[in-house]
């Protein structure tokens, strides 16, 4: 029955009012504060990447504040209003991987180039999306090799807690020591109360260095794009790519991971579309998240799988707070002490590492290909500019395929 209800919400509105989700009644404050985990973990790492990647694109400084706004804008949007719309929680966020690829290579284009090519990529994303190509190619993978992927993605997350126990060995075990005693009386509430305690036990020891910038609203800077051959093949073909296999496919491989079934023509074809409008602002994509929406879709944000939307909703929210206020608020989230967001990260995912775990194991038949994915997937591997969420399920694609292929031989 709960499946059912879940496949029903993920299928977009009904027409029966009565059984359309109620907001007030559904909004909790582990909702609301898994939205808050999100985003704080999306600003103090990831972000990184992208001023590195603004710095070696010779970008000014109204350019990369204009590239901030666009992908926290976007991203605030389409999890705003299809977290609401599909009734899941659909989390979005800009690649990483791809503002690592970005590090090495924008450079090498004229800005105007690289906003071409930017909307380029929106435009093949958002295709691959709305014509059901990709969610077609997504649904074939087994639901052991998914979930091993899972697994994978979250294995660093979880062993970044013990981690950053030398860097501030207070602050971490007296967080996770918050976390355990709420997890057993107030299960609910542990991860709020972990980033309670571990806020006040950072501003003791190791110090908050709560500063918040200058200046207000941001000013989006429109650059009108150029269109070449060298771009194309340089930018906009390796961005395709790295949005579709490093960030997508293991968005709805987190999403399915869930029990939930979502829509892949909506919800790639609206990242892809908010993408190619926003890529004159200085967006490269933005698409399906997989960390923080394992945040958000997991037991932690509620334990009913129908209300965790609104961890959705509430991600949507802030991102469009920090986006138009980024001078004051992206400094305060990158200032955070990085053991804080480790700890806080690695509780918040502990269920949901649990639940990828013993999902990719439970068949045995299909043992040896969800090994393969974890392990690959959890390598942290690298090739061609395409991260290991990819080459995990490539690599358990392959086993599964090879073992297959010898037990009908064997028939």
């Amino acid at each position: 029955m709960a499946e059912e209800l879940i496949t029903r919400a993920a299928e977009g509105p009904t027409d029966h009012p009565e059984e359309r989700r109620s907001l007030r009644r559904d909004a909790s404050v582990p909702a609301l504060l898994a939205g808050l985990v999100c985003i704080v973990v999306s600003f103090s790492g990831p972000l990184v990447v992208v001023l590195a990647a603004a710095a070696a694109g010779r970008l000014d400084q109204a350019q990369t504040a204009s590239w901030i706004w666009a992908v926290a804008v976007g991203s605030g949007l389409t999890c705003l209003l299809l977290s609401w719309w599909t009734r899941t929680p659909v989390i979005t966020a800009w690649s990483t991987p791809g503002a690592a690829l970005l590090v090495t290579s924008l450079g090498d284009y004229p800005y105007r180039e690289a906003i071409g090519a930017f909307l380029v990529s929106g435009v093949v994303v958002a295709l691959f999306g709305v014509t059901g190509l990709f969610g077609r190619l997504i649904a074939a993978v087994p639901a052991g090799i998914v979930n091993a992927m899972l697994a994978g993605i979250l294995f660093s997350f979880g062993a970044g807690i013990f981690g950053a126990v030398k860097g501030a060995p207070a602050l971490v075990l007296g967080s996770f020591a918050a976390f355990l005693l709420a997890k057993r009386t107030a299960p609910r509430y542990a991860v709020p109360a972990a980033l309670l305690v571990g806020g006040v036990l950072a501003a003791v020891t190791v110090g908050l260095p709560l500063d918040l910038g200058s200046g207000g609203p941001t000013r989006p800077a429109f650059t009108v794009p150029a269109f070449t051959g060298p771009a194309m093949v340089g930018l906009a073909l390796p961005l395709t790519i790295v949005a579709l296999a490093s960030q997508n496919a293991p968005g709805l491989g987190v999403m399915r991971a869930f029990g939930y079934r979502p829509d892949d023509r909506l919800l790639i074809g609206a990242t892809g579309g908010v993408s190619v409008l926003l890529a004159p602002f200085g967006s490269p994509g933005v698409n399906l998240a997989a960390i923080t929406a394992a945040i958000c879709a997991g037991p932690e944000s509620h334990p009913d799988p129908r209300r965790r939307y609104v961890a959705g909703m509430s991600a949507g929210l802030l991102y469009l707070v920090v986006g138009s206020f980024g001078g004051v608020l992206v400094s305060l989230f990158t200032g955070l002490p990085k053991e804080l967001i480790a700890v806080i990260a690695g509780v918040a995912l502990l269920a949901s590492l649990q639940g990828s775990l013993a999902a990719a194991v439970a068949e045995e038949r299909g043992r040896d290909a969800a090994v393969v994915t974890f392990l690959a997937t959890a390598s942290g591997m690298s090739l061609f500019g395409i991260g290991a969420a990819f080459w995990g399920l490539l690599f358990g694609l392959v086993t599964h395929l090879v073992l297959e292929a010898r037990r009908d031989r064997g028939r």
